[in-house]
């Protein structure tokens, strides 16, 4: 799949839920071709801003979009990653701040492998 291909697809899906593509279209389709290059790593589309562990059941929460993008849309009009966005976040409404990432760091111990 290419990421042209994604984008389309995931812009279908996504924007009627109120989550639009970051409207810096470089930077969207280098997030969209890591996501397709973890697709072909781990065989699911783990986060590109996150370290995956290469087991789906426990990145489960990491799988794009992932859980904490509601709420990171919701609080800051931006995911962790800055894929998805909120309408006002794009169009400059509200001020670009840093996402702290909500994944908790037992996640992170697992993945780098010092469990």
């Amino acid at each position: 799949m290419k990421a042209s291909e994604l984008f389309e697809t995931l812009k279908n899906l996504q924007e009627p839920k109120g989550f639009y593509f970051n409207n810096d279209r470089e930077m969207t389709f280098q997030l969209l071709e890591s996501l397709i290059v973890n697709k072909e790593r781990y065989g699911y589309m783990a986060c590109p801003c996150r370290l995956a562990s290469n087991d789906r059941e426990f990145d489960k929460d990491i799988i794009c979009p992932c859980v904490y993008r509601e709420q990171d849309v919701k609080e800051y009009g931006s995911c962790f990653c800055g894929l998805y966005v909120s309408e006002e976040w794009n169009s400059g409404k509200i001020e670009k701040e840093y996402v702290p990432d909500r994944r908790p760091p037992e996640k992170l111990t697992k993945a780098i492998g010092l469990d």
